[in-house]
């Protein structure tokens, strides 16, 4: 694009929102004001990367701007220990790309400053790196943070004509330019003259730039908290870094004015556009060869590097020996072998033979070779072979791929799709030219190990993971500037709680104050709101910070940073592309997703348990038709299973009556927003309920064969395309693109699409009406209709969950615990289910747990692991301390712990769940015993270190007895908090226990017999007791408030909701670790029981109506006055107190005047007291 000279100014240095947390401009904002001022042409300057780069390009040239690659550049001049003050943060200069090889050296650099350094540094390159990759770069000298510039700051001329020489010596006289900027800045001003005579001394021509971070000079005040939040400190914090309103993006005019006494340097930006006429542009896909595996490996004389060139060749060798060059006849071999052992195994489906499975396997590698993707099948086919050689778990297949027979073949999904039903076309469609994607599904705990292998396969240089940008959303903006202009927590908190919340779906600002009332009065009444709000919505959107997307994987035909520039994962070390998910496809890279599902985990633990039980279950082969599992699946008893835990999958479970392995197929399908409102229909005429209306179901009795698996209900895409097929003669790539169509509601599309589908219906023997009422319905249908693959590979895992539950839930159950340890929540849902199953959960134990649930004859026994605080760490030690021999008190213990990995904490966590009782059953005095213990094992593990021995060599420690300081005792009340607190849910008893026979004569139910009358129609109203764990409020779509109330008795954990007048009424009662007794009102969803609460009051004032009398036994008069100050503190209430005293031959019975309280829990209380013999209530 040619540049005319009036143009008059370029902008060559100019920051997005890719610029992490420092610029403030979206890329099509940016765009959108170089358009408003009819700027012909742009660059892009992101601060040490490329992001943004190909995004830049191709939105700035669809708008007639001419893009221009660079990049902000942070450049080490010198040694590290030299000059390490003025180094801290790195002179910058900005690199622009003038053509295709510059462009090539742009990725090089971008890629280098993270890679040439050590991970978690500051990226950057050296000046020689720099040097290395000049070629077809055009450098301006940076402005204000440039080498120079910065020199000349510190009053250090020589440093900077030294770097000002080195960039000489880099890019010569003509690619060379010293860079002005005007912000307003006392520094800018001091530097300029020298700037300009060393460009004259040297022979380099200046530049004038404005340095853009946001849009107008009105959104400074917003950039300026950006950079507060960015550093971690408040907008009044003169020390921070600060820029101008004249940071703002210039027009021309603006430009033309502010540097009118140096209209060369002006010009020169215009120049510099003019030199810079390459720009990056979208590629066709780069297919990997699956037959000349890479060897870039580590540097060579590296143990790292000497094991992976070795590995990289034998694999290499070991292609060369196996394959032939050519991939599509290499494709047809593995197939075709694939497939003769899957019939081997299988057989084919009922009513079909061999050879209908040989033709279809034809046609599908015919369609793959012609469409060129048979390496590409091979690539997938063999990282996935080489998982379950290597004993990690591979889910049978994910979205459309599993209607590919060559890809069962190949043993990249598990699911034959002829005997489901499954449409290759769906996947691969030959009158569409796309890539095929495979998504694939790995044990959480192996995938690495399959990237890695990856890597090492192909390269490390051509392998990568794809970046992923987290931004600024309503709440946690708003949380970020509240923090910087030091509004109260409470005030921020309380605003952003008014936000709604949905992950999903994000709430905006804009719509938040739009719904809100609360938010717009506080904006109106509040001026320190209403600048929060402000400042916020300019924020919100903005991209916050990097990281790697949790599947995406690359595989390039050459060194990925030949192709994209490379950002590196400042956790893993992992090689990442700095272009997302969109844009590293646009570039050309071949995206293949490794996912990790936790699920695929879990049958792994699951089965693995079983086999210490010498019990072999290959859940490839299982049999779908265990009638076991249906029956569980029948009665909704899904907690753990994949995908149908949830109130409303158990609900249609059962109501469907599941038995059969095409009705959890459905159901994956059906239940879905849309979908859903055809459950009861499917479920009335699976039943019968709808006999002798068959006829009906079916728009045309052609149909029949298609939708008889679904009752007459078009539930998924395959059906709308087998439809299209049998009436209209469609084939079925042409219904795969009339099912997009449909999808994608274009009028011409469908007006066209009709037109065909009709013409087709009526050759073949339809009233042009029903074509028409057909195609309507089809249209309905295909809009939400489920992808039929993905339904039957995931309704696969789902029965396999399923499977092991019903058949072996006590290694399943202890499974899906492990893999839920740090989920409190999830535990105890899984806990109370085992109890439903009346599988034991044996408490923690360090002489007997493992670091993960473990199965001891049937019972599950409890994971140090999942106790709260511990660590896994110092779980691990533990067990490997306790070896074989168990600890035998307190003292054995402390001596054998390592205190590097055990602190104080984690004894008291481990005390409080009840892991010690086993060699200490009194909590209280283990509790006090902690920090001895802790003096114990350093003296031990000192003494060992020392090598003190005595004289049968074992190691003497430096204190040989435990000393226990004096302590309390723990009423049950206290000890059973801290328990809950330590596990997250009661393990060895309940807050209610106290009250016992009590409660009997309270005339309350536990829950589980309240669910039990409510599920059996003969109630819907209850009184039940029930300590409260947690309450949270929310506000309903008509303004009111909604507790919901989470609760507790000895039977399990349950929610009941209430509404506002009663929340207004109980708030105060209904706080955590109240006891109470509730009046519920229930109605049933499914198996599950839905609660409200109607009335409550504190369970111990009930109580208090049914109590005379206490008495009191005591070993002496030595504990009455501690009795007295306990009763005394809990004030005056209705019950006399006798105490009685030992006094040896008979018993002194003593009446206290006054009248008392007497609940369980100032029994428990009175019974910790010392010489306290035992107390009871009458």
């Amino acid at each position: 694009m040619q540049i005319l000279k009036p143009v008059g100014y370029v902008h060559l240095h100019v920051h997005s929102s890719y610029s992490l947390l420092e610029g403030a401009l979206k890329i099509g904002d940016l765009v959108k004001a170089a358009g408003a001022d009819r700027q012909p042409a742009l660059a892009l300057t992101d601060t040490n990367n490329l992001f943004g780069a190909l995004e830049f390009s191709e939105k700035a040239a669809g708008s007639g701007i001419q893009p221009i690659a660079g990049m902000q550049l942070s450049v080490a001049f010198e040694a590290p220990e030299a000059n390490a003050k003025l180094n801290a943060t790195h002179p910058h200069i900005v690199v622009l790309a003038k053509d295709e090889t510059g462009y090539g050296h742009l990725l090089r650099l971008a890629s280098r400053a993270y890679f040439d350094n050590a991970l978690g540094e500051v990226p950057r390159v050296s000046a020689q790196a720099l040097a290395e990759c000049a070629g077809g770069l055009i450098a301006l000298t940076g402005g204000m943070g440039g080498p120079v510039d910065s020199g000349l700051r510190a009053n250090r001329p020589e440093l900077a004509l030294a770097r000002l020489e080195a960039l000489k010596a880099a890019f010569g006289e003509d690619r060379l330019y010293v860079e002005l900027q005007r912000h307003g800045l006392p520094d800018e001003r001091a530097v300029e003259g020298e700037l300009i005579r060393l460009a004259d001394r040297h022979g380099l021509s200046l530049v004038a730039t404005n340095e853009p971070y946001f849009a107008k000079p009105e959104d400074y005040e917003a950039h300026d908290a950006l950079l507060a939040v960015a550093e971690g400190r408040l907008v009044s914090d003169d020390k921070r870094r600060r820029l101008t309103p004249r940071h703002a993006f210039k027009t021309r005019a603006e430009m033309a004015e502010l540097f009118r006494d140096l209209p060369d340097a002006l010009q020169a930006s215009v120049e510099i556009a003019l030199r810079c006429a390459y720009r990056a542009r979208t590629r066709k896909p780069i297919l990997p060869s699956f037959g000349a595996p890479s060897l870039t490996t580590p540097a060579q004389g590296t143990p790292e590097g000497a094991a992976q060139q070795a590995m990289a060749a034998a694999a290499t060798t070991a292609v060369a020996q196996e394959i032939a060059p050519d991939e599509a006849a290499e494709l047809r071999r593995q197939a075709e072998e694939g497939l003769t052992e899957r019939l081997r195994q299988h057989g084919p489906a009922e009513g079909l033979t061999e050879k209908d499975y040989r033709d279809r396997l034809e046609y599908e590698i015919r369609v793959i070779t012609n469409m060129k993707f048979p390496g590409y099948f091979l690539i997938v086919s063999d990282f996935i072979k080489w998982a379950k050689e290597h004993d990690i778990p591979v889910g049978p297949g994910r979205g459309s791929g599993a209607g590919s027979l060559v890809a069962w073949s190949l043993l990249i999904t598990d699911l034959d799709p002829i005997r489901f039903g499954l449409l290759f076309e769906r996947f691969l469609n030959p009158e569409r030219v796309s890539m095929p994607d495979f998504d694939i599904d790995f044990c959480v705990e192996g995938r690495e190990r399959v990237i890695r292998y990856v890597q090492e396969r192909y390269g490390e240089g051509q392998v990568g993971q794809i970046i992923t940008f987290g931004t600024l959303l309503a709440r946690g903006v708003l949380r970020d500037v509240g923090r910087v202009l030091e509004m109260p927590y409470g005030q921020v908190d309380k605003l952003t709680k008014l936000v709604p919340q949905n992950p999903a779906n994000p709430v905006t600002l804009a719509q938040a104050i739009e719904g809100e009332p609360k938010l717009q009065s506080a904006i109106e009444e509040e001026p320190v709101v209403a600048r929060l709000m402000s400042i916020a919505k300019k924020l919100e959107g903005l991209h916050r910070h990097a990281s790697t997307h949790a599947a995406g994987v690359v595989i390039g035909d050459r060194p990925l940073e030949e192709l994209v520039p490379l950002y590196r994962d400042p956790k893993t070390g992992m090689r990442v592309t700095q272009f997302n998910m969109k844009w590293v496809e646009q570039a050309g890279l071949v995206k293949f997703d490794f996912l990790g599902l936790k699920t695929l985990t879990v049958l792994r633990a699951a089965t693995d348990l079983l086999k210490l039980r010498g019990i072999e279950v290959d859940l490839p082969s299982l049999p779908i038709d265990n009638q076991l599992t249906y029956e569980r699946l029948r009665k909704g008893e899904t907690v753990g299973v994949f995908q149908v835990e949830s109130a409303g999958m158990r609900k249609a479970l059962v109501e469907m009556c599941a038995d059969r392995f095409e009705d959890i197929i459905a159901l994956v399908a059906l239940y879905r927003p849309g979908p859903m409102a055809n459950i009861p229909v499917y479920c009335e005429r699976k039943l019968g309920r709808d006999a002798g209306n068959e006829k009906n179901w079916y728009p045309h009795e052609k149909l029949e064969p298609i939708l008889a698996e679904t009752f007459g209900i078009i539930v998924y895409q395959e059906q709308v395309m087998e439809v299209a097929k049998v009436l209209a003669g469609y084939s079925l790539g042409d219904a795969d693109l009339l099912r997009r169509a449909m999808g994608k509601k274009i009028k011409a599309e469908m007006d066209a699409q009709r037109d065909r589908f009709v013409k087709g219906a009526v050759e073949r023997g339809l009233d042009k009406g029903k074509a028409n009422e057909i195609f309507d319905l089809l249209a309905k249908f295909a809009d939400y209709g489920f992808n039929k693959s993905h339904a039957a590979a995931y309704a696969l895992i789902t029965y396999q969950t399923a499977y092991l539950k019903a058949n072996f839930p006590v290694e399943f159950m202890a499974a899906s615990m492990s893999l839920d340890i740090d989920n409190t929540d999830k535990l105890a849902e899984l806990r109370q289910d085992a109890q439903r199953m009346t599988i034991k959960v044996e408490p923690p134990n360090v002489n007997r747990s493992g670091v993960t649930f473990e199965v001891h004859d049937g019972a599950i026994r409890y994971a140090l692991a999942a106790i709260k605080g511990v660590g896994r760490a110092a779980v691990e030690a533990i067990v490997q301390a306790r070896g074989d021999t168990p600890f035998r008190d307190l003292g054995d213990f402390a001596r054998r712990l390592n205190p590097k990995l055990v602190n104080k904490r984690t004894l008291e966590n481990l005390v409080a769940a009840g892991a010690l009782d086993a060699i200490e059953p009194d909590r209280a005095k283990a509790f006090a015993a902690v920090e001895p213990m802790m003096r114990l094992a350093q003296g031990a593990a000192e003494a060992e270190t020392v090598g003190m021995m005595d004289m049968f060599g074992g190691v003497v420690a430096a204190e040989v007895n435990l000393r226990i300081p004096a302590y309390e005792n723990w009423p049950m009340a206290d000890r059973l908090k801290r328990e809950y607190d330590a596990v997250g849910f009661f393990l060895s008893g309940h807050p209610l226990d106290e009250y016992g026979d009590l409660l009997q004569k309270l005339r309350v139910q536990t829950w589980a017999e309240f669910c039990r009358s409510v599920r059996a129609g003969t109630s819907t109203v209850g009184r039940v007791a029930a300590s409260v764990l947690d309450r949270a409020e929310r506000r309903t779509k008509t303004g009111n408030k909604l507790g919901i109330v989470t609760l507790s008795d000895q039977t399990g954990h349950f929610e009941a909701i209430i509404f506002s007048e009663g929340l207004s009424h109980y708030r105060d009662m209904l706080e955590p670790g109240a006891a109470l007794v509730l009046q519920l009102q229930a109605s049933t969803e499914g198996e599950d029981v839905r609660a409200r609460i109607q009335t409550c009051e504190p369970l111990d004032q009930a109580a208090a109506r049914h109590q005379k009398g206490m008495r009191i036994y005591l070993r002496d008069e030595r504990p009455i006055s501690s009795v007295q100050q306990r009763l005394q503190v809990r004030g005056e209430g209705e019950v006399s107190l006798i105490l009685i005293l030992d006094g040896g031959e008979r018993e002194v019975e003593v009446k206290l005047g006054g009248k008392y309280q007497a609940t369980p829990q100032i029994a428990g209380a009175l019974r910790a007291v010392p010489g306290v013999v035992q107390v009871e209530v009458s």
